[in-house]
């Protein structure tokens, strides 16, 4: 045993550590669990009693030996690969940049308002698909096929997948979310009372007051003896809510296809209070929705007795809202990832 740690301890003494490669080699042969100072101590309870102590003492001061001699060598190493310069131009003992946190969309703010608003008169959140068919963004909703009404909404259409037949009803974007008032009258039971969010698509030229991708939110109720004074009631109800009981409110007289009598919705300018601005056209009001009664030929259309039920229904866009509810100039700050503008909404 003597003889084995005398070897031994020549052979650390004498190992070339020189280098990373050799520093590995070094430890993983000599301070390793499967070492050869590991296997000297496993032979420790071999040793005869008498001797024991003796021994073990021998081994522990190897174990450190080759242990300091392994640390100086790895010291003298990292120092030698260390290419950090003496006068750096960066203080590399600065703390590091936190990373920043994401916020909520300001449109997604306001659409999450508008919900909780309408919930508590007792609307419930419906969705469709934003690939539509001719029939539930068009004929449906009274839009006859070569009507001039179709001419309002510039479309975005989808080609036809190979193999269609050549009379399938054409796809598209849908350009608003009518689509979804639609699939909600021909699968859902009377009455009905639902909202409907959504992204809509127009080919039109982005501007500070329009853009081609855009979110709207609508809603229809129907029921029996539905009339034009609860779809006003209703408006006030969501107007105020969001923007004071003091707002001023007007309808004026206007056409869709999906509804008879219709109306435009107009709120006092917030931005310039009513003044004149080139958001509110230097009028003092903006347009914030439309609405009307549901025609008896959409109603008809889904399957619905108009003779018996009656309906409103309503509609406006997201970005109007958050426009003036926020006091925000120009459309296009919404899609432009504008971390100036995105970081305002941090603390709402």
């Amino acid at each position: 045993m003597q003889e084995s740690i005398a070897s031994l301890a020549a052979e650390i003494a004498a190992a070339d550590l020189s280098s990373t490669a050799h520093l590995d080699a070094f430890r993983i042969s000599y301070l390793g669990r499967k070492g050869r100072l590991a296997d000297l101590f496993d032979q420790l309870k071999t040793v005869p009693a008498e001797e024991k102590r003796a021994v073990g003492q021998q081994l522990n001061a190897l174990k450190q030996q080759a242990q300091a001699r392994f640390d100086e060598a790895q010291q003298a190493t990292d120092s030698a690969t260390d290419n950090t310069p003496a006068n750096p131009d960066f203080d590399y003992t600065l703390p590091p940049v936190p990373n920043a946190l994401g916020t909520r969309h300001p449109l997604s703010l306001v659409r999450e308002e508008m919900m909780r608003v309408f919930a508590r008169i007792g609307f419930a959140i419906a969705e469709g698909p934003e690939i539509e068919d001719d029939w539930h963004n068009f004929t449906a909703l009274n839009f006859p096929e070569n009507h001039p009404a179709r001419d309002m909404q510039d479309t975005f259409f989808v080609a036809p997948a190979a193999g269609t037949a050549p009379d399938a009803l054409p796809y598209l974007l849908r350009t608003h979310t009518s689509t979804v008032q639609v699939r909600v009258m021909e699968t859902e039971p009377l009455p009905i009372r639902r909202v409907m969010p959504g992204r809509v698509f127009r080919n039109e030229a982005i501007s500070a007051r329009a853009h081609m991708m855009f979110h709207q939110v609508e809603g229809i109720f129907i029921d029996e003896g539905v009339s034009f004074a609860d779809l006003k009631q209703t408006v006030y109800y969501f107007v105020q809510e969001l923007f004071g009981a003091d707002i001023n409110i007007r309808f004026r007289p206007s056409f869709f296809p999906f509804t008879e009598p219709s109306a435009e919705i107009d709120i006092t300018c917030l931005i310039c209070k009513g003044a004149g601005c080139n958001i509110c056209k230097y009028s003092g009001w903006v347009e914030i929705g439309g609405c009307g009664m549901v025609d008896p030929a959409v109603l008809e259309n889904a399957k619905i007795d108009s003779d018996k039920y009656s309906g409103y229904a309503w509609g406006m866009g997201i970005e109007r809202i958050a426009m003036l509810k926020y006091q925000i100039k120009d459309l296009r700050l919404f899609t432009e990832n504008d971390m100036r503008f995105l970081r305002q909404f941090e603390a709402l």
